[in-house]
């Protein structure tokens, strides 16, 4: 790799070798080490040499349009960008006349440098210069300029504040205002709508070429994304996204060039192959997406409210989740049960063993309690709260026997169900406070701290 340089000076922040901005604060970038992704900060509004935003145009054999490409964005940024920043050309070893029409801006242009890679491939030219930038927002976007530069500060507006880890441009979203073919819309509809259904991404448009990350965000995980070519931008959005990095969008103007050199059935072959492999490793989860975790705290969602247990939110979904898969489970047997005797043998054998498995999921989900201490004592509280249940269901049975003598099957259910949702608050209330009381608060902290981890150290 080659670089030829020429860094423009002007107000804004940037790193210096200690990872640290002009007036001291940490930037968050190259410090960054293991464990949780440092909390977001505003980057400072100092003055400094040191580029805040490092704007890469990966190219390939483009001559023509790569000086006007680079002149506007350069005139653009100077005139309209409140920070210092970088243009870098990244050549994805051209074979034409690109290397020198590159060196000639970066001789000619303050704050344009030009890198020459001897391999192809577009991810490979992002993950070579963002790996070597110092500074803490990157960014890039296609030498064609189709996307309407107004969306450049938008788009890294969030990174700078400190709001969101990436910025995607989308073409797709609702106020964005496209001018391209019906062909290339159907294809990129087409490939969203894959990700969406295969990989559940929930943003909007994966291909275009307008992208913002920041550094501390990059470091991490360029290296988990192993594509260098089309398929690049999806896999970095797809693990960032579910790593549950906040990606923010910007609707963007786009106008599509008729001259794109690229090759829609091989580039769309290969972003499908990404797509399988990239579902096979998040399926058996291969990929240590823990490492991308904010810590906690760093959302204000996630400090404590007064007068909020803590937990609370956690163990009632967990609740409710046992609670209608044991009300399942208590019905079929009620059910098979009822075929060979009266009801209310049916619902007390019913009860009991749907019970004791209740009390067993409740232990080890709701509550975190593992290992076998104290599950004997866990159980037989469980039972006098099985007690309570089946007070209340047998009650509303001989009730109902009482009142219409001969009550139908599906009469019965409704009344069950009823009664079974009557005592399903008291239920939780009981276990909460009296059967698992050391490990209602305690293992909402034990789970802030291990969910981390990686499971073989749990």
């Amino acid at each position: 790799m080659t670089t030829t340089d020429s860094l423009r000076s002007g107000p804004g922040p940037g790193p210096g070798a200690d990872g640290r901005s002009a007036d001291g604060r940490s930037t968050g970038g190259r410090s960054a080490s293991g464990g949780h992704l440092p909390v977001r900060e505003h980057l400072p509004a100092a003055r400094s040499a040191s580029p805040v935003l490092d704007v890469v145009v990966p190219v390939y054999n483009e001559e023509k349009d790569l000086r006007p490409c680079v002149l506007r964005l350069h005139d653009h940024l100077s005139r309209t960008f409140p920070y210092a920043f970088r243009i870098t050309v990244a050549d994805n070893a051209s074979t034409d006349a690109t290397p020198a029409v590159a060196a000639r801006l970066a001789a000619e242009l303050r704050g344009v440098r030009y890198v020459r890679l001897e391999e192809k491939g577009r991810g490979r030219a992002l993950r070579t210069v963002w790996s070597d930038s110092d500074a803490p927002v990157l960014a890039y976007m296609d030498v064609d300029l189709s996307t309407d530069l107004n969306a450049l500060l938008p788009l890294v507006a969030p990174l700078i504040s400190g709001h969101s880890d990436l910025a995607i441009g989308s073409r797709l979203a609702r106020s964005a205002r496209v001018v391209r073919g019906s062909k290339r819309e159907f294809i990129s509809r087409a490939y969203n709508l894959i990700l969406r259904s295969s990989l559940a991404a929930g943003f909007s448009d994966a291909q275009c070429g307008f992208k913002a990350i920041r550094s501390e965000v990059a470091e991490r995980l360029l290296p988990m994304v192993e594509d260098s070519g089309w398929f690049f931008d999806t896999e970095l959005l797809v693990l960032a996204e579910r790593a549950g990095l906040r990606i923010h969008e910007v609707p963007v103007d786009w106008i599509d060039d008729p001259d794109s050199t690229v090759h829609i059935v091989r580039t769309a072959t290969e972003d499908l192959k990404g797509v399988w492999r990239v579902g096979c490793a998040l399926a058996v989860g291969a990929l240590p997406l823990d490492r991308l975790a904010r810590p906690f705290g760093d959302d204000p969602r996630d400090r404590a409210l007064t007068g909020v247990e803590r937990g609370l939110a956690r163990q009632l979904v967990g609740f409710c989740v046992v609670g209608v898969l044991s009300t399942l489970f208590y019905l079929a047997l009620y059910s098979l049960f009822r075929l060979g005797v009266g009801p209310q043998l049916a619902n007390g054998g019913a009860l009991l063993l749907s019970a004791v498995a209740n009390t067993a999921a409740n232990r080890r989900l709701t509550f975190g309690v593992r290992g076998r201490s104290g599950a004997v004592r866990h159980q037989a509280q469980g039972l006098v709260v099985f007690a309570i249940g089946l007070a209340l269901t047998s009650g509303s049975l001989a009730a109902l026997g009482a009142a219409t003598g001969s009550p139908s099957h599906s009469t019965e259910l409704a009344v069950l169900i009823t009664a079974n949702l009557a005592a399903t608050v008291l239920r939780f209330l009981l276990l909460r406070a009296w059967v698992f009381p050391a490990h209602a608060d305690a293992h909402a902290d034990a789970h802030a701290h291990t969910c981390s981890e990686p499971e073989d150290l749990r």
